[in-house]
């Protein structure tokens, strides 16, 4: 026997260690279902962006279908329909936009789609004879085992010395570690048969230490590299690569016979320890592939329940879908920038999110044509409203006709648009009618406003005025004093637009520190203010007076219930306990003052029925 045939064979000790080996290794082997995840990541298609580039890639593959990867054809086939979706998706979106109906829609035939299904059957079919060749060759290494164990079996039962029957022995040995693949289902069952019938031989073996110190021998210097290689893993970059390595190792471990007792249990914790730090990176690596997975869910759910949120009914603007339109095509474009969800999630968060975007898109479609539906009778509104400021144009009612043409114009806001080539025509046909009218109004009302400045120097010699009271006048003059230039400057007619506003709070505060300084009655003077902000009234016409008039009747009626209603308390009130009394008198206190505020109200509308009266009686004499 050379040297290349002294193949120690196991003792039993032997046989143990193999056992241990086995069942250890067959644990490492199991590949977790996440692995088809981290295949897909680590398989992606590079980035594609034509369906021309994937079907020039899916013509490469098909040619050597039987060794492409899976992920890379089901990436493919998922960008493929995301490039082709999104087409489908912006031409029926053009076909709505023109005015079409979105259930009328058809899609067209896509040519590039026939001859992708083409070369995906193509692939398929490739493939699954491939897989059935596989299990094919499955069945054939079982039935080459199943032999080698009846074979085993004969040479145990012979009756020869196991020593001349040691190269019979071995051949098999190298026969069944050759043959690799069998049916998942059988391997535990076949292994411990094959075990049962080597440990038998074993135990009939009687070779000297020289053969088995050999063999533990060259045993050892093959465990110890292949521990040396799993450490070595540990600094590998693709986690998922190390894994796979990693059961090739323990299958060339577990192939391997044993080594000296001594040795035995420090060899294996060596390659243990180093396959535990393998597995516990891989586990890591799911996890955080995991975790990513469901934040990128978390994204992708805030983002539908925003689509889903937008509330319709306050969209009723060009402008407001428009913009609308902006933050959802924002969305869209986030969303393309997140990666995948789980995997039994991700379909489903889509639908949901393309769902929410048909919806909108559809609503936004039904708009328009709404909108444009009532431009022709937003047009009619407003030529009609362009004939009554053109008949009012020519008017020299002045003030009647700039209130008649202002009304116009807030009722041209309240209408909504017409279509583009008819808004700047009707728009200049209008305002021209208006710009017209107050042109002539301010020629008119020139000499005006010669009157006007001088009353505007008159009132500001009533605020000198004002501004010298000398301090230590007494109260009662202060007051009569007061007084009398209030009167003087409610006799004094308009002053020049641009100056009313500033001229008016320079003299209302001036008032309201002459009234704190000599602590005229608060009530007086709020009637005195609100008496010559009558003339600043007026100055906008008659309406903004019974507009103002009605505002304080509402006030009126309001303070009357809310005095109804103190008095109804003060009624089921006692003062029989301490906290009773200081309810009772707080509940006095606000009453009377209600009865002073309403007291101003009722004297103020008085003023302005005095001065609508006054007007109306200098209409008539006119």
């Amino acid at each position: 026997m050379d040297a290349q045939d002294m193949k120690q064979p196991l003792n039993q000790e032997g046989i143990e260690e193999e056992k241990k080996t086995t069942e250890v290794s067959n644990e490492y082997a199991e590949t977790p279902k996440e692995e088809s995840v981290a295949e897909s990541q680590s398989d992606s298609p590079s980035k594609i962006t034509s369906k021309e580039e994937i079907i020039k890639r899916l013509k490469e593959i098909s040619q050597d279908a039987e060794n492409a990867s899976r992920q890379e054809i089901d990436g493919l086939k998922q960008i493929f329909y995301k490039i082709h979706n999104a087409e489908l998706e912006a031409t029926k979106k053009q076909f709505v936009e023109t005015g079409g109906n979105s259930e009328d829609f058809t899609p067209k035939e896509d040519p590039l789609e026939e001859e992708f299904k083409l070369l995906m059957k193509i692939i398929k079919d490739k493939r699954s004879a491939q897989a059935a060749e596989l299990e094919r060759q499955k069945e054939e290494n079982l039935q080459v085992k199943l032999s080698i164990i009846e074979e085993l079996k004969e040479l145990i039962e012979s009756g020869e010395d196991p020593n001349k029957s040691y190269a019979e022995f071995k051949k098999l040995q190298q026969q069944w570690n050759e043959t690799k693949l069998i049916p998942q289902g059988k391997i535990n069952e076949l292994w411990k048969n094959y075990q049962l019938y080597v440990e038998k031989f074993y135990d009939l073996l009687k070779l000297n230490n020289e053969f088995r110190e050999y063999d533990f021998k060259k045993n050892l210097e093959i465990k110890n590299h292949l521990c040396e290689a799993a450490e070595k893993l540990a600094n590998e970059e693709d986690v998922v690569s190390a894994f796979h390595q990693l059961q090739k190792l323990h299958q060339e471990f577990r192939e391997t016979g044993p080594v000296a007792k001594e040795l035995r249990e420090e060899v294996w914790s060596r390659f243990k320890n180093a396959s535990t730090i393998i597995n516990r990176r891989h586990q890591q690596h799911f996890e955080a592939l995991k975790e990513a997975e469901r934040h990128n869910l978390d994204q992708k759910t805030v983002i539908c329940e925003i689509v889903e949120s937008i509330e319709y009914d306050e969209l009723k603007t060009f402008s407001a879908w428009e913009n609308k339109t902006q933050e959802v095509i924002a969305l869209q474009n986030k969303w393309k920038t997140i990666g995948f969800a789980p995997q039994k999630m991700n379909v489903k968060i889509f639908e949901r999110f393309r769902h929410a975007c048909d919806t909108f898109f559809q609503k936004k479609g039904e708009f328009f044509k709404s909108l444009k539906e009532g431009m022709s009778e937003n047009l009619e509104k407003k030529k009609a409203l362009c004939e009554k400021a053109e008949a009012l144009k020519d008017s020299t009612d002045w003030k009647k006709t700039a209130e008649a043409l202002t009304k116009l114009q807030k009722e041209w806001k309240t209408i909504g648009p017409v279509a583009k080539k008819y808004s700047d025509s009707v728009w200049k046909r209008f305002i021209t009618a208006c710009d017209y009218f107050f042109e002539q109004k301010n020629k008119a009302t020139s000499s005006q406003r010669s009157i006007e400045t001088e009353n505007l120097e008159k009132k500001k010699a009533i605020i000198e005025k004002l501004s010298s009271i000398d301090e230590n006048i007494e109260t009662d003059a202060a007051n009569d004093l007061v007084r009398e230039l209030m009167k003087e400057w409610n006799s004094i007619g308009h002053v020049p637009f641009k100056e009313k506003d500033k001229l008016y709070k320079q003299y209302h505060s001036l008032i309201d520190q002459l009234f704190e300084r000599f602590n005229i009655n608060a009530s007086n003077r709020k009637l005195l203010n609100f008496r010559s902000a009558i003339s600043n009234i007026q100055e906008e016409g008659t309406q903004t007076l019974y507009r103002e008039r009605e505002k304080l009747m509402r006030i009126r009626d309001n303070m009357k219930s809310e005095l109804q209603t103190y008095e109804n308390n003060l009624g089921f009130l006692t003062s029989t306990s301490k906290k009773g009394s200081n309810l009772l008198t707080e509940l006095n206190r606000k009453a009377d003052k209600l009865k002073a505020d309403l007291d101003l109200v009722l004297q103020k509308i008085k003023l302005i029925d005095d001065s609508l009266k006054k007007e109306k009686e200098e209409k008539q004499q006119n």
